[in-house]
């Protein structure tokens, strides 16, 4: 899995990037945020596409899931975008799908919002029940997005859900942590995945930008920075039988500068 891609510099990394990956760890699936995939801010069907060309198979998203009005018929009709699942039930799009890995096994993906420090939404504890049990009918292999930005709150639905999921994989902060495990019931589970984006950044945005933002308190201004992109993912090691997870690693690459 790749984190939150941000704006054009991180679709340009991944395409830069994803394919000498997937050559390097042949991955039987590939998922990535696409958040933050059109201007920093929600995804669009002209931003999404090129992903899946690059070699993503699903894309899931998090609390900008309707920045771009535009954006709303293409989440519905697109199975392979996931947006977060304990939004309310009427809105457009599925918070969760099974789907078809290249060696022929299927796969449950899972999108959740977190609710400390965030927007009001659904308990996304309860919301995982349900979904979980639904998808166990289908596969035993099923990975979490959890989007959210409390450390405690991420890690507390790991916990809960150890033994349940294959993976819950924290997005939303942009910064990947080094605290990468698998739980003692074969959860694999990382606080946050980390970015696709700008190195020289304050979480993809420009410094000066995000900076004046703290100072005046005014309305936030949204600009991507430029520069050398960083690639943050994880990559997972899970049985086909038993969906345990039995490997996690962070991947990291930072570009060097001018290239």
């Amino acid at each position: 899995m790749l984190g939150d891609v941000i704006g054009r510099p991180g679709r340009e990394a991944v395409s830069r990037y994803l394919p000498s990956m997937v050559e390097e760890y042949e991955p039987d699936f590939v998922l990535a945020n696409g958040e933050n995939l059109a201007g920093g801010l929600g995804i669009t069907q002209e931003t999404a596409l090129p992903l899946f060309d690059f070699g993503v198979d699903v894309i899931t998203l998090g609390n900008h899931v309707w920045a771009q009005r535009q954006s709303e018929n293409f989440i519905a009709a697109e199975p392979r975008v996931v947006r977060p699942a304990n939004l309310p039930p009427d809105v457009p799009g599925r918070g969760f799908g099974v789907f078809r890995t290249r060696s022929g096994q299927q796969v449950g993906v899972v999108n959740l919002l977190g609710r400390i420090f965030m927007n009001p939404v659904d308990d996304p504890f309860r919301t995982a029940d349900k979904i979980i049990s639904c998808l166990k009918t289908d596969t035993p292999i099923i990975v979490v997005d959890f989007h959210a930005e409390a450390t405690s709150e991420k890690a507390a639905l790991a916990w809960d859900l150890d033994g349940r999921v294959s993976a819950v994989l924290g997005t939303h902060t942009h910064v990947q942590t080094s605290d990468e495990r698998l739980l003692p019931k074969g959860t694999a589970f990382i606080t946050d995945v980390g970015m696709v984006g700008p190195y020289d950044s304050i979480l993809g945005l420009s410094p000066g930008v995000v900076i004046n933002n703290f100072r005046l308190q005014m309305k936030p201004k949204v600009e991507i920075a430029s520069g050398q992109a960083i690639v943050c993912g994880v990559l997972i090691d899970v049985e086909d039988d038993s969906g345990r997870a039995v490997g996690i690693s962070r991947l990291s690459i930072i570009e060097k500068r001018g290239e």
